[in-house]
Formats: C-alpha cells, structure tokens, sequence
C-alpha cells in the first residue's frame, strides 16, 4: 500500500512529498503549494544563469524553478518569461496531471538602487507568481501585494536578525543563505542558524549552503528546514545560460577552489577562484570593498559575468547533464539516503 504523502511518477522513483510520510507522522508547516514537490528542492535563482528554459525544465522535473526578475532584460521582457513559463507549464499540466509541474519562483532584489523593483513587483503581481523570493532587503509592500492574490514569499538571510526583521514585515518563510552557499552567501553554519531561527519560527524554512546531493538534501530537513536550497549544481545543465568553460569549470572543480569575499560585489559571496585569478586578481590579497558601492540602478551586466560564483558543493557535479537528469540524481539519492537511515535505526 502506498504511504501517505508518496507519489509515484511513471519511470521515476517514489519519493515522500510534503503531506505526512505516515499516519504517525505531523503534517509539515508548508503552504499546500510547496506540499507536492517531487523531493524537498527549490533551484535557486542565479543571476545572470537562471533562465526560462532552465526554470521550466525544473519546474517539470518535480522542483521548484526560479529566477531573478533582473535577469530579464531589458525590463519588458519580464513579461515575455512570464507568460512562457506560465504557459508551458499550464501546458504539461494539461498533458501529465499524474505529474503535474511544481510552481516557479520569481526573486525580487529588494535594494534601494534596484529601479526596476516597481515594474517587476507590477508584473509578478500580474501573473500571479506562485512564489517571490527577496533578496537584500525585506519590504512589508512586496509581501503584502504577493498575500494578496495567494502567492507566498519567502526571504533569504544570513543570520537571526535579518529573520526575525523578514518575518515582522510579512513574508511567509525564510531562506537560510548559511556557510558554503553560492553567490552571496553568510558564514553561520547551517546548523547553528537553523537551530537560532527554529527557536521562535514554525514556518517554511529553506536551508542553502553547499547541498548538491541528495543526501544533503535530507541533511537539511533532519537539521531543521522544511526544503533545500540547491544553487551551483544547476550551473552545469545543458539549460542554464552560462558559458561552456563556467559550466566545466563547476564539473572539474571542488571546494577548495571556492573563496569567500566581499571584493567583487560588496556583499560577501563565494566565488570560484580560477576566475578571479584570470580576471588580474590575487586571492590571497583581495582589494578592500565598499558595500554602500553596491548599486542594483541599471541593467548592464556588471563584473561578476566573468566573475564566476559557485558553492562548497560543486564536488558532487561530475558532468553536465540536463536538468531533468540532475534531478533524477538527487531523487535517486535522497531516496537511498532516508533507506540508509532507516536500516540504521532498525538496528
């Protein structure tokens, strides 16, 4: 018999969804649309490389596909990605309702010097995005006109404080953006910053920060998140708009070839050192960054496009594959992972 909260896919492994694992077991704290995801994932949003095919794809796959709206360029054609993804996802639904697509996410900077932030919110709103990420900054006008029409947002952070502010201004859930994570990233480890935030918050929680396996994948809901956060993986699939060299450079590289620094943006990030390097800089003695510097104002694509970042997690990509196929991998993985531990607590 089947167990409550499973799905079987044709042709793809069982995995526990959202719902309850078995009658014993409490419903999880998530809004029911984030409740039917193949495996706990959201792709998340990476600038410049998230795209509409990489987010379809995703989203078809069993995950949560997402993109920064600043990616779209220039801001017209934010309605343009809206309207295909929406579309072709209506559109499989319509074909496969035994495996209907998980809902996409759209991230907002929410940064004083990003212009663009009004136009963006105004057509997310249009399209009803099933799920808005915000990223430095909290604002209580964004959450309130997602709630809304039923969206749900979720902000990303790097420590307590900047939880506790998210939550007072609206949003739903957080991202913990902990050690290891790709792009702008904190340093708290994930288990000291999970363990902060679940001292006062029952909500959706993400954890982000080097998962790039299944296993870590059930790592991160056993330390206290609802789902994973996985990033960099998704730089090495046929669909994602990066280079062929960024690409390899994610398949051939592990952590050690990873630096944290604020010198690229003015917000610490962890970047892949053979590009800082290639771009005349010495990652022992990086130059001093300006945070106030930052600026979000316009849209040409700035520095960190030969810049590359990446996660403490990239060891775990050994090829470019597409992105239906890595998250099979992750499925197959985290599948053999709650297996393992349930053959170990048997014991």
């Amino acid at each position: 018999m089947q167990a409550v909260g499973m799905r079987v896919w044709p042709n793809r492994p069982a995995v526990a969804c959202f719902g309850q694992i078995n009658e014993n077991e409490p419903p999880m704290s998530l809004p029911p649309i984030m409740q039917n995801l193949r495996i706990p994932v959201i792709a998340s949003p990476m600038f410049i490389v998230s795209n509409p095919e990489l987010v379809i794809a995703q989203c078809k796959a069993g995950i949560v596909g997402s993109f920064p709206a600043l990616n779209a360029r220039p801001a017209e054609a934010l309605a343009e990605w809206l309207d295909r993804i929406t579309s072709e996802l209506g559109e499989h639904n319509s074909k496969h309702p035994d495996r209907p697509a998980a809902p996409f996410a759209v991230n907002h900077i929410v940064h004083r010097s990003n212009v663009r932030l009004e136009h963006d919110l105004e057509q997310t709103v249009k399209f009803k995005v099933p799920i808005i990420i915000t990223s430095l900054g909290a604002r209580e006008d964004v959450y309130a006109a997602t709630t809304a029409y039923g969206g749900i947002t979720l902000h990303d952070i790097i420590n307590d404080n900047f939880a506790h502010k998210a939550i007072e201004k609206g949003a739903t859930g957080l991202i913990a953006v902990a050690a290891g994570a790709g792009g702008h990233a904190g340093a708290t480890s994930p288990f000291a910053l999970l363990q902060e935030i679940r001292a006062w918050f029952d909500g959706p929680v993400a954890l982000s920060g080097a998962i790039a396996n299944g296993g870590a994948v059930l790592a991160a809901q056993a330390a206290g998140a609802d789902l994973a956060y996985v990033g960099s993986a998704f730089i090495a699939t046929h669909e994602a708009n990066a280079v062929e060299g960024y690409k390899q450079m994610i398949v051939d590289s592990n952590a050690k070839d990873i630096l944290y620094t604020n010198a690229i943006s003015g917000v610490h990030g962890n970047y892949l050192i053979p590009t800082l390097v290639a771009n005349g800089l010495d990652p022992a003695n990086m130059p001093a960054a300006d945070k106030s510097q930052m600026s979000f104002a316009d849209n040409r694509v700035r520095a960190w496009k030969d810049i590359w970042g990446a996660g403490q997690g990239i060891g775990a990509v050994k090829a470019v594959v597409g992105a239906a196929e890595l998250v099979d991998r992750l499925a197959r993985e985290y599948v053999a992972a709650r297996a393992r531990l349930g053959l170990r607590a048997a014991a």
